[in-house]
Order: C-alpha cells, then structure tokens, then sequence
C-alpha cells in the first residue's frame, strides 16, 4: 500500500494541517475576498498574497456550552463582603454591567469581518484555480527536453567523490555479522580475564589451564578478525548516476500594444494591467517565459519594457507593422518548433483604411499556426460596452470573422480596470473534456 508523507514545512508560527483545513471550509469566502482583492489592488501587487477579510459566518469552529437553561452553578466573585450562599441578586437594569464597550447593530446581526493572512502561493493557487492555458495539451509535446544525470541506486565502481559512507557501513556490518566476525570488545574482554589470572602471586592448577584456554581463544579471535576484515572492497558502495531526459518547458510571450495619439493613459494603462496578468499566469505553467515587447504607430519597433508603457509617440495607426515584426523576432530567436508561443494584443480599435485585411491574412497565414493562444483586447471608451452606441471598429469586425475558424484566437473588450480581471477569466476559462469532468 502506497504511503504519502507531507513534508512540507510549517509556516512561521502555524500549522499547515490547519491551514489547509480551514482553506477548504472556507473556499468560497476565501475565493471571494481573493477576486475582490485582485480587483482592488494594483496589478503589480496582486501576486504578493497579503491578508484577506471574509465573513465571520460559517468560520466558527463546533463548542459545547453549559446549559443555562439546567444544572446549578457555583462562582467565587473575590472582593465580596455583602452576599452569602443562597443569596438572590437582582439583575442590573439596562441589560449590563455598566460598561461603555462598543454599541452593536440594531439588528444584531453586524459582525467584524475575519481578516487572514495568504501566502503568495495560496493567493495564486486560489486566483488560478478554475484557469488553464488553452492548447495545453499540444503546448507540452514541444517542451524541449535535455538530459540531466539524476541519482539511479548504487554501483560496486565509481569515483571517490561518490562514495556513499552510510550504504558501504551498512554492508560492511551485515556482512560482518553474517560471518560471525568478533568484535574488539570480545577480545579485549578475554585479555582482560587473562591479565587478571596472570598477575596472581600464587595461582593454582586450574589457574593455569584457564590461562591457556584464554589464550588460545585470544588468538583464535584475532585470526577470525584477520580473516574478516572490518570493510572489504566488496563492501564498497558508489552512488549511481544515469542521464534522464528532463523536460524544459518554456514560452516566449509577444506583447503588441497601439501607442498612437489615441491611446491615452488610462487605455495603456488597462493594457499593462492585462499584459502583467498573463505574464503572471504563464509564469506558474512554465519553467521559463521570456516576454517580447512590440509598439506600435504607423511603424512599429521591439522595445524595452520602460519604453514600452512609458514612451512617447504620435502619428496614425498601422496594425500589420505590429504583426510583422512579432513574425519577424519569432523567425529569428523563437522557432515553433522549441518554444511555445503566446500572443497578447491590446488596441483601441483605430487601424488605417484597408489594413484590417492584412491583419487578418497575417494571422491566418503566418502567426495563428504556430501559435499557442492569441488573445486581442479592444480598450473600449468608459461606458461604451454596456451602451446602446457600441459601434463596432473595422478591426474589431475584421478579427470577428477570424475567429470563427480559429480556436485558438479570442477576443474580448474592456473599459475600466475592473473588466480586466473578469475578460481575463473569460478568456482562460477552463474548457470542458469529453466525459463532463473539467
């Protein structure tokens, strides 16, 4: 029977067990607060766990309560110097004893909310658990594996480096005592019996036949040890080292980003939110993300990160100048065949006249094949979403008849900071399987 043993180690001052008890009592709370959190604090804070305020109902743990109703109770109260047993005591007026404690709800019903601390690896775990990457399947038949030497057992040869101390002890003393080896204290208890017999002043006939068995023994011990070695080279054990194939999965992420005149601060700063969501997110599905950072005008360049969000530019808007440098730095330093390859774009809809058609020729021809996922946000104006005048843009509409064919394109609109989080989940939402299990 297969035995599990947790050794993940406690955190500061608390107890794993507990905590993971409590996590599953309260998942729904716990989910709530985390995804009220998410969409208050800043996206560069909202990996870093934190506390979290839940509802005290539902919380409290099972607790037996004297009867108020039945049985006799007896109290000392010190300081007393007026009552004696049997005594009957009128009840203070005003329902209390005088205090000025905190007025509770009229109702009350109105409890403090419990707040608890997260780790960043439960926030996370709590925050992504319903996510997954879409195409994961044919994502993990590209991982690039390399070969890694990895412990395989124990081998009679190998290197001094190498040698296990404790495996050679423990065969050495089993073979020991399979073959009845004596032990140093067994001859030196002989040559101390045979000291004391030889240093009498006067000994006696059996004296001297017991100094002969004595020293007979005494060298027949010795022989044996002789003959049986303490460690013998066979004892010798070596750790074992075998190459082993070990996956190395990594991804590479392509962020484009309109940076014309008609993207504002608040529409990058929805696509930052947006761009550093995802990156989070592949980062716990692969060991290795690199991030590529693509703006875009009427021209586009691959920029830094600092340029990316923070620099100026004006001018008119060309999407496919985006598209074609994407494929231009995937053909030079991330082949299909070794990397994983995700795509975010995020715009407000404005391209040149014509262009749109590019766009969607690029996609279907060059980009979407070798693509893992492409996602496509259109910052939408404050209230345009939900309004009745939610015109649709050229490259809006061009990319909708896109994604009719392709799977692995999505596309959503966003307006303010909390559609972020919500078209996020949208977009990653974790598909149903054949079979109905998620």
């Amino acid at each position: 029977m297969a035995q599990f043993v947790d050794r993940r180690l406690n955190p500061r001052d608390k107890s794993l067990g507990n905590r993971q008890r409590f996590l599953r009592r309260t998942r729904v709370e716990v989910r709530r607060a985390v995804d009220k959190a998410v969409a208050e604090r800043t996206i560069a804070d909202a990996s870093k766990g934190g506390a979290v305020s839940i509802p005290t109902d539902g919380i409290g743990e099972p607790q037996f309560h004297l009867s108020n109703e039945s049985g006799e109770r007896e109290y000392v109260r010190p300081g007393n110097k007026e009552f004696v047993a049997g005594d009957r005591i009128e009840k203070p007026k005003g329902g209390g004893a005088g205090g000025s404690g905190r007025e509770g709800s009229e109702s009350g019903s109105d409890q403090d909310p419990f707040s608890f601390a997260l780790t960043e690896a439960e926030f996370l775990d709590i925050l992504f658990e319903d996510l997954e990457l879409p195409d994961l399947v044919k994502a993990s038949l590209k991982d690039v594996s390399a070969k890694e030497f990895r412990r395989a057992g124990y081998t009679n040869d190998g290197a001094t480096p190498n040698l296990a101390v404790l495996r050679t002890m423990r065969v050495s003393m089993g073979r020991r005592f399979a073959l009845r080896r004596p032990t140093k204290a067994d001859v030196e208890r002989l040559e101390a019996e045979l000291a004391g017999l030889e240093g009498r002043a006067v000994r006696e006939p059996a004296d001297e036949v017991r100094i002969g068995e004595l020293s007979r023994d005494i060298a027949l011990l010795k022989r044996r040890q002789r003959a049986v070695p303490f460690i013998d080279p066979i004892d010798v054990r070596y750790n074992r080292f075998t190459p082993t194939n070990v996956p190395r999965s990594k991804a590479v992420m392509f962020c484009l980003m309109d940076v014309s005149a008609s993207m504002g601060e608040r529409e990058k700063d929805l696509a930052k939110r947006f761009f550093i969501l995802l990156h989070l997110f592949l980062k716990r599905k692969y060991e290795r993300v690199d991030i590529v950072f693509i703006r875009h005008s009427h021209e586009a360049a691959e920029v830094d990160e600092q340029e990316f969000f923070y620099g100026l530019d004006s001018g008119g808007t060309v999407v496919s100048s985006a598209l074609k440098a994407m494929i231009a730095a995937r053909e030079a330093r991330y082949p299909a065949a070794d990397w994983n390859i995700y795509c975010a774009q995020a715009s407000d809809g404005d391209n040149s006249g014509g262009d749109s058609r590019d766009c969607v020729a690029l996609l279907a021809e060059a980009i979407l094949p070798q693509t893992q996922y492409y996602a496509h946000i259109e910052i939408a104006a404050e209230g345009a979403i939900n309004s009745d005048d939610s015109r649709h843009t050229d490259l809006w509409r061009a990319y909708a008849g896109l994604k009719e064919g392709a799977s692995n394109f999505a596309m959503a609109r966003v307006a303010t900071r909390a559609d972020i989080y919500p078209v996020f989940r949208q977009l990653f939402a974790r598909q149903a399987r054949h079979g109905g299990a998620p």
